[in-house]
């Protein structure tokens, strides 16, 4: 069985990180964008990450440009922005493509993977999101409008399972 364990993505400092480095960890990952309408849901992102970080929860940021070219920016100034603007402090990855032929093997999983739900298939604009349990599998997606702060309980009750 194919897991988040089983991919790899370069942060936005240049490192190439395993993902298995987030085994046991209910995981959140998100593609972005810095001039989009929803970009100020970095804000909600980031006070979920504070609130249940230490509980065991992640977010993986990836910056993507394929809808409206929203993220035109290279790695050093999505970081700045991010930082300046919102405070981010959880792990963001260097720009991917989240649909088609080029789409990061981590996206091209957990579509797959969400296929057959409502909203499965092609991500359809930034700010979709992917929660991942303790073993690494997928939950659920959610819409890019769908508010952070409305995924809480959902996180939690992941949170309160162990793997």
């Amino acid at each position: 069985m194919t897991t988040i364990s089983d991919f790899r993505a370069t942060t936005l400092t240049g490192f190439d990180r395993p993902l298995s480095e987030y085994a046991g960890d209910v995981v959140l990952v998100v593609n972005t964008a810095s001039k989009c309408g929803l970009t100020p849901q970095f804000e909600g992102l980031e006070s979920l990450y504070t609130t249940l970080n230490a509980e065991g929860f992640e977010i993986l940021g990836f910056p993507c440009n394929q809808f409206a070219k929203q993220e035109p920016g290279d790695a050093t100034q999505i970081g700045d922005f991010c930082q300046r603007n919102y405070g981010v402090t959880f792990p963001m990855f260097d720009k991917v493509e989240v649909n088609g032929k080029g789409a990061h093997p981590l996206y091209q999983w957990m579509k797959k993977e969400t296929s057959g739900w409502l909203r499965g298939g092609a991500i359809k604009w930034n700010f979709t999101k992917f929660l991942i349990a303790r073993d690494g599998t997928v939950v659920k997606r959610y819409a890019p409008t769908v508010e952070p702060a409305s995924l809480e309980a959902d996180i939690r009750a992941e949170l309160a399972k162990r793997a």
